[in-house]
C-alpha cells in the first residue's frame, strides 16, 4: 500500500480504473485541500463548499468508471475543472430559481424590495472580496502565496510550511508581513473595504 502512495496520479487513475478503489482515496487526500480551497474561495460558504467538493468527487468517480477520463495525466487541472464548472452550475441554477415572472396573482414590483437588501449585501461583498484579492496580488509572491493557502485553502501552518518546505516559523513570519503590508497599502491608498 505504501507503494501507491508514491505513485504519479495518472497511475493511481489506472489502478482505480482496474479496481484498485484505494486509489481513488490517495487521490482524494492528496488534493483535498487544493481543490476544496479553489470551491471555498469561490463560494465563501464552507457548507455550500462541502457540497460542491463532494458532486466533485462523484462526477470524478462517475466519469472514471465510465472510461470517459482522457487527461493524460493532468489529473489535478482535470477535477479542479469539474470544480470550477459544479460551482458555476450552482450559482446558474440558484439565479434560475431566484428568477420570477409577472402573473396575475404576483407583480414582479411586488418582489423587487424584498431583495434589494440582500442583493446590495452580496454586491458588497463581492466588491470587498474583490478589492482584497486585488491587494493580495501586489504583495510578494511568499506572501500572498501563505494568505491564499491560509485564507481561501484553511491549511494550518504546519501545512504550509510543509507544502512551502520551510520552517513554520517562516511560514508565520511571511503570513505577519502580508498582514502589515495589507494594512500599510490600505491605509496609503485610503481604501474603504466595506461600510
Amino acid at each position: 500500500m505504501d507503494s501507491l502512495h508514491l505513485k504519479q496520479d495518472g497511475e493511481l487513475v489506472s489502478e482505480y480504473i482496474k479496481g484498485n478503489e484505494f486509489c481513488l482515496s490517495i487521490l482524494i487526500k492528496r488534493h483535498q485541500q487544493r481543490i476544496f480551497g479553489y470551491i471555498l474561495s469561490k463560494t465563501a460558504n464552507r457548507d455550500l463548499a462541502d457540497d460542491i467538493f463532494q458532486n466533485t468527487f462523484i462526477k470524478i468517480i462517475n466519469t472514471l468508471k465510465k472510461g470517459k477520463y482522457n487527461e493524460e495525466g493532468k489529473f489535478l487541472p482535470w477535477a479542479l475543472r469539474i470544480a470550477h464548472n459544479l460551482t458555476m452550475d450552482y450559482y446558474r441554477d440558484k439565479k434560475r430559481k431566484n428568477t420570477k415572472y409577472a402573473t396575475e396573482d404576483y407583480d414582479v414590483l411586488d418582489f423587487i424590495g424584498l431583495e434589494d437588501a440582500n442583493i446590495e449585501d452580496k454586491i458588497e461583498q463581492e466588491q470587498t472580496l474583490r478589492k482584497i484579492v486585488s491587494l493580495i496580488a501586489t504583495l510578494p509572491e511568499d506572501q500572498q502565496e501563505v494568505l491564499r493557502m491560509r485564507i481561501f485553502m484553511g491549511l494550518s501552518f504546519k501545512e504550509i510550511a510543509d507544502q512551502t518546505h520551510v520552517s513554520i516559523n517562516t511560514s508565520l513570519g511571511r503570513m505577519r508581513y502580508a498582514l502589515i503590508n495589507l494594512r500599510r497599502i490600505i491605509e496609503e491608498k485610503e481604501i474603504v473595504l466595506s461600510n
